[in-house]
């Protein structure tokens, strides 16, 4: 009765072309890596051996062929200077002295760990970019957590002033994140030691869609946020991002 997603076949295919055996079994247990260098290198590495050796071999379909959605996991599609434009269209201030102290003092800075974080698990950069636009507030925060946390999608908030979880660094942050669409996303195994302390509360490939990451639009009841249209309104942000609105 479930539709298999096309892209745990091509993520296959990309991981005989890596040589890397990948048997897509679920990940319960998650050990978080509290050192940034560790964390940077292993980064690195993942996105050298997994994308760089196999990048040829991608077929990359961004919406999906049958629904119509946008795929989280396969390239990103769009660059550094698309992220920052759109970040700077908002005419907010950027929050460099709290961010810069979890080692992104520039809106430049922080985009390019989204693109390397998102680069080491396989996850298209620009869903992570907007989300973590929609979840902050464009960076401004004002909600339960706050900057300081370098929490960049709400990762443990549950309202009620429960702040959520909190990381060492921006990109410890970051690769939270990116784990958590993982998760959602595919079966596929973690390239890198695991950082997000709910990986394993997830119920794996339930939303291989960005419109699937909203509970009440997710045929499986699951999801990453409760609101309503929550995955479209990350779908108007990328259509902004990518100018086909």
């Amino acid at each position: 009765m479930r539709k298999r997603s096309k892209k745990k076949f091509l993520w296959r295919i990309l991981a005989v072309a890596a040589g890397v055996l990948i048997i897509g079994a679920p990940v319960s247990v998650c050990v978080v890596e509290k050192d940034s260098n560790v964390l940077k290198d292993s980064a690195d590495d993942a996105a050298d051996n997994v994308m760089d050796n196999a990048e040829d071999h991608i077929i990359d379909n961004v919406i999906d062929g049958v629904y119509g959605f946008y795929t989280i996991m396969g390239r990103t599609t769009v660059n550094k200077n698309d992220m920052v434009s759109l970040f700077n269209s908002r005419d907010v201030g950027y929050p460099s002295l709290i961010l810069g102290e979890g080692g992104a003092g520039t809106i430049e800075e922080f985009c390019d760990i989204i693109l390397e974080e998102a680069r080491g698990e396989g996850v298209r950069g620009e869903v992570v970019f907007v989300q973590s636009m929609l979840e902050t507030g464009w960076l401004q925060y004002g909600g339960d957590s706050s900057a300081e946390q370098f929490n960049f999608s709400g990762l443990g908030t549950t309202g009620n002033g429960v702040p959520g979880n909190f990381f060492p660094d921006v990109r410890t942050g970051l690769r939270a994140q990116v784990q958590h669409l993982k998760a959602y996303a595919c079966q596929e195994n973690l390239n890198q030691e695991c950082v997000d302390e709910r990986f394993g509360y997830v119920v794996r490939e339930s939303a291989p869609y960005v419109e699937w990451l909203g509970m009440q639009e997710n045929p499986y009841g699951t999801g990453w946020a409760a609101g309503e249209g929550y995955g479209y309104k990350l779908r108007d942000l990328l259509e902004e991002l990518k100018g086909t609105e």
